[in-house]
């Protein structure tokens, strides 16, 4: 039963957005088009972000929990991965879109970002030399400053709640990842390469790469809804 720990953890999570997503009030999966372009636009970047850290030994898996199906060297449960997690998390930004009707943060929105890239980069420049921090801050900086600048969304509060709300899931399935709750770890982090700070079990980068991959899949998401309702009127 181990070896399919890391499978069931991601049918755990897309199994409430398949469930629930074709309800008439959130149709959340007949938008499964920008759906497909967030994931795709994300997925395709981190997948191969995900290879060469693999090969170079920045983390990897414990084969005991994972069915022992690989493609490019990488079990297939992560790349279930890469879809299962920003669908889960896409969900939860629409249901909170549909039963939060303020936007709680968007007065903070743009202040807040005008916070974290300075604080992102300058990070990810101090630790240039520890691979997973240096990139994942300095990644998330360059990426949050292009929304801003230059996209420039009324979304970008409702992005800050969804994050926030998903910081929860995130540390329970996360967390079951890097060991909490099991025996051993699915994933392993080499801590050369990362600053060895842990929410319970979980690496603190985990939590800006967390916010650098669902930035990237509801700002793609997000632009083509508004494409659509354009082309729809």
């Amino acid at each position: 039963m181990e070896k399919y720990y890391y499978l069931l953890i991601n049918i755990f999570m897309i199994s409430t957005p398949i469930v629930r997503g074709f309800e008439a009030r959130i149709r959340f999966l007949s938008r499964w088009k920008g759906l497909l372009a967030g994931v795709a636009a994300a997925g395709i970047p981190f997948i191969v972000w995900d290879i060469i850290f693999t090969k170079w030994g920045i983390w990897g898996f414990n084969a005991s929990y994972l069915t022992g199906i690989r493609l490019i060297n990488l079990p297939i449960e992560e790349w279930l991965f890469f879809i299962t997690a920003p669908v889960a998390c896409i969900f939860i930004y629409e249901v909170l879109a549909l039963f939060v009707k303020k936007d709680l943060f968007k007065k903070l929105s743009y202040p807040l970002s005008y916070a974290l890239i300075p604080l992102f980069i300058v990070l990810g420049l101090i630790y240039h030399d520890l691979w997973y921090t240096g990139l994942t801050f300095s990644l998330a900086g360059a990426y949050l400053a292009f929304i801003v600048f230059f996209v420039k969304p009324r979304y970008l509060g409702r992005f800050y709640l969804g994050y926030a709300v998903s910081l929860l899931p995130f540390l329970l399935v996360n967390g079951i990842l890097t060991g909490s709750f099991i025996p051993d770890e699915i994933v392993w982090y080499n801590n050369a390469e990362n600053l060895s700070i842990r929410i319970f079990t979980v690496p603190i980068e985990d939590s800006v790469y967390m916010f650098l991959l669902l930035l990237i899949n509801i700002s793609v998401y997000e632009h083509w809804k508004e494409r659509n309702n354009r082309t729809t009127f």
